[in-house]
Formats: C-alpha cells, structure tokens, sequence
C-alpha cells in the first residue's frame, strides 16, 4: 500500500491548551473524584451506623491534615462540576457558544468553583469544623 500524504489526526501536543480544553478535563476528573470520594462517604456512613467506636476512628482521620485536604479536595470537585455542570446546561440550551462567550463562562465556572468552596470553608470554620 503507498504512502499518502494525508495528514495525521491532531494531538494533543499539537493544540495550544486553552481554559476551554481545561475545564473540559477538568469536568472529566472531578467526576472521577466525586464517585471516588461518594464510596468515601459510603464509608463513612457504614462506620456511623457500626456504632460509636468505627465513626471515632473516621472523625480522626477527617480531622487530620490529610483527612482536611480530602475533605477540601471533594469540597472544590463538587462545586466545580456544579458550576462547570450550569455552564454545559446553557450551553445545551444554546446559549454561550461564542468564542468570547465560552472562554468567559470558562473562566466563571473556575473562579465560581474556588468561591463557592471558600464559602463553603468559610462556613465550616465559623461554626467549628463540624467534626
């Protein structure tokens, strides 16, 4: 068979990475995190109903520094993929498809994500952890 002189498919290194393709794997990501992080809870929930001792051993360790990250970790994939999630629905219902348009409301849903999980923060520490 000869070589023709088609081009190749595109790759990834050949696109400039924009916040569009970002907060396209982005939304990918958290979405793997989330259900990561929902058999967590499950987890946690089984060690609440095992009694007493179980959900101790679950406080300390959502109480830990590493435990804090998970906890703000999920915290920002959860508002993220909420935000990004409201910015894929107008898009559904045709609005913002306009490059200027669409790389704003990327950056919305970023920016949003990071605010809403302060907000969030905000309120945990306020009212004392919570834990």
């Amino acid at each position: 068979m000869p070589q023709t002189a088609r081009p190749l498919s595109p790759h990834l290194k050949i696109y400039r990475w924009g916040i569009q393709m970002i907060t396209s794997v982005l939304h990918r990501a958290t979405g793997i995190v989330l259900a990561v992080g929902s058999l967590l809870i499950a987890a946690a929930l089984v060690a609440l109903a095992a009694g007493p001792e179980a959900w101790s051993h679950v406080t300390a360790i959502a109480g830990s520094w590493f435990g804090l990250l998970v906890l703000f970790g999920w915290t920002w994939a959860l508002a993220f993929h909420l935000v990004n999630g409201l910015r894929h629905l107008a898009q559904d219902a045709g609005w913002g498809y306009a490059i200027a348009q669409f790389v704003r409301n990327s950056w919305l849903s970023v920016v949003g994500s990071f605010v809403l999980t302060a907000l969030v923060w905000g309120v945990v520490l306020v009212r004392g952890g919570g834990l």
